[in-house]
């Protein structure tokens, strides 16, 4: 088993939600987050503003202090090993825009998973 945690876009979570659960991955933890990559943010707003050709309501007030956390959520999911690679490519297919701050997937192991109701182990409880 497989631990694939995200972190995207606020704008992408119902997408994001919608295609998981038609590529048969369901069940889902959605957390409100905030962070921000390594990037100094002067060059992701002319990067961002440059791309769109434009500046979004709310995005110069995001980016006017040098250290501001951004609010972006983080899902988890919990598949098969065999089912990592789709899950993955879903992820991919909906959050990428090809602009800075599109996210991040982490793919963990997990040892062991129980379910509460029964105490049942092992991939059968996804």
């Amino acid at each position: 088993m497989k631990e694939i945690m995200c972190i995207i876009r606020l704008n992408k979570v119902n997408q994001t939600k919608n295609a998981l659960a038609e590529a048969g991955f369901p069940s889902i933890t959605c957390r409100k987050v905030l962070g921000r990559g390594k990037k100094s943010l002067d060059k992701i707003s002319k990067e961002f503003a440059d791309a769109h050709n434009e500046v979004y309501s709310g995005f110069s007030e995001a980016f006017t202090e040098g250290r501001r956390l951004i609010a972006k959520r983080s899902f988890t999911i919990i598949v098969n090993d065999g089912e990592v690679e789709k899950a993955v490519e879903t992820i991919i297919n909906v959050n990428k825009t090809d602009t800075p701050g599109d996210g991040k997937i982490f793919v963990l192991p997990i040892e062991e998973a129980y379910r509460v109701r029964d105490g049942k182990s092992g991939e059968e409880i996804l």
